[in-house]
């Protein structure tokens, strides 16, 4: 899904027309400043830095962790492939899972790494996990990720970081550990065990939008969970799902909600909870609040709004 592939990222550069003596009070300054007053320096070098896209869930102890958009979309295909697979102990699958593409690729699609490395989970076409265009799709990476973790003994109630490295084989085998507190954050979210436990704030206006990438997008990451019989259209301009599974009703809902961006999704209503784009800020509110198209769906159905 050619969405979620990353190829470049943003560097900042400061202005040097100051010159070594403007740099050097300059920097003389900065290291005489409180913590306050750093924070106004870096607003002022970043003009333009308001609102940013992210997407945050709560940690079992309560504090919110943050992935952007684009992390997000991809940690949802992870925990889709696992719910798809109704894989045991799915929710841990998934946080081994997330942690390893967090530590491997910062849960980016990249089309680079050590050697001949790519995609979320740094799998390598010289070492059987398929081919750069396979391995580069994220819930076909998914895939194979979780077949090599089901073969590991006892995988469930090993350290996240034993099970991690039993699969991929790190030079650095314990540094999936720092990731699982995020990791399980977003996993009890998409797992669907903690019902609307993500929200996403977007900002600016979505892109024309159509059904059929939608549509597309859920069957390639639920493959055989969701077929075409259990998505459809019945009003114009949404998409409806029926789940089938009753724990796969918040999952689809929290991957429609981490792939708003990138499928110009509006709307999201499932289980009496809308969330809007309009007003993402606000999270999952209750349908009675809201006055949009999908703000009251039949129980059991996930319906997705993607235009006016």
């Amino acid at each position: 899904m050619g969405q979620r592939k990353r190829t470049s990222e943003h560097d900042e550069q400061a202005d040097g027309r100051g010159g070594i003596v403007g740099w050097a009070i300059a920097l003389a300054v900065v290291l005489g400043l409180f913590a306050a007053v750093g924070v106004a320096v870096v607003k002022i070098l970043n003009p333009g830095g308001g609102a940013s896209d992210e997407c945050t869930a709560k940690g079992a102890d309560g504090t919110e962790v943050r992935l952007d958009p684009e992390q997000a979309a991809n940690a949802s295909t992870i925990a889709a492939v696992a719910n798809a697979r109704a894989l045991p102990q799915g929710e841990r699958a998934m946080t081994i899972a997330i942690a390893t593409s967090l530590q491997e690729s910062k849960l980016f699609n990249i089309t680079y790494g050590d050697r001949d490395s790519l995609g979320l989970f740094q799998q390598r076409p010289s070492q059987g996990w398929g081919t750069a265009e396979q391995i580069t799709d994220p819930s076909y990476a998914a895939g194979k990720f979780y077949e090599a973790l089901v073969k590991v003994k006892d995988w469930p109630t090993l350290p996240l970081t034993e099970a991690a490295q039993k699969v991929q084989r790190s030079a650095f085998p314990e540094a999936y550990a720092r990731h699982e507190p995020r990791a399980a954050a977003f996993a009890g979210a998409l797992s669907g065990r903690v019902p609307a436990g993500m929200t996403c704030t977007l900002t600016g206006k979505p892109g024309v939008a159509t059904a059929a990438p939608i549509r597309d997008a859920l069957t390639d990451d639920f493959k055989g969970a969701l077929t075409t019989q259990s998505i459809g259209e019945d009003t114009p301009g949404t998409v409806t799902v029926r789940p089938g599974a009753t724990d796969r009703g918040w999952v689809v809902a929290e991957w429609a909600l981490a792939h708003a961006k990138t499928l110009g999704i509006r709307e999201i209503a499932y289980d009496g909870k809308v969330w809007s784009r309009s007003d993402g800020g606000d999270g999952w509110t209750t349908a009675q609040s809201k006055g949009g198209k999908s703000a009251a769906p039949d129980p059991g159905t996930v319906r997705i709004r993607y235009a006016d």
